[in-house]
């Protein structure tokens, strides 16, 4: 009789052993086809987002070799933030930034935001007075000194929307 308890309890002791290798090898492979999936899908993600940069970056200066040929007698990395300082100068001034091409409408005056230099002529900005927002389109010139002139050549505000 105790044969066969020994018997039935190894038999039961075998199948369990058998049915834990069997769960957990089946879960070990559901995890690894998991996280090989999401490592998978997120490098899909970080190959997009650098797509998009890259087109995104198409208009700057940093990426266009003709308007980087252009500026032969300056460092291209250090030029461009040279002239970003030069521009954003202007909103120092008590009537706001000239090259918005806004007067003041209220009590705040308009100045840059943000901008972008395009190549080695334009630059795209975005102003604000705080109500109205606008964006610009500016030339620009640098001398053999570096001493940026700018010139807007046209400029956009939005109308104030009533919520």
């Amino acid at each position: 009789m105790a044969r066969q308890l020994y018997l039935y309890l190894f038999i039961i002791t075998a199948l369990l052993a058998s049915f834990t290798y069997v769960y957990y090898s089946k879960q070990l492979k559901f995890e690894k086809d998991s996280k090989t999936q999401m490592l998978k899908s997120k490098s899909d993600s970080i190959v997009q987002l650098t797509n998009q940069l890259d087109e995104s970056n198409a208009f700057s200066l940093l990426k266009n070799e003709y308007a980087q040929n252009y500026f032969v007698n300056f460092d291209v990395k250090q030029l461009e933030p040279s002239i970003r300082e030069q521009l954003i100068a202007f909103n120092d001034s008590p009537a706001g930034n000239v090259y918005t091409g806004q007067e003041k409408l209220g009590e705040q005056k308009f100045i840059i935001n943000k901008m972008k230099v395009l190549n080695h002529r334009w630059i795209i900005a975005n102003y604000s007075d705080g109500t109205y927002w606008g964006e610009a389109m500016i030339k620009y010139f640098v001398d053999d000194k570096g001493k940026a002139t700018f010139q807007t050549m046209d400029t956009f505000i939005y109308p104030k929307e009533e919520y």
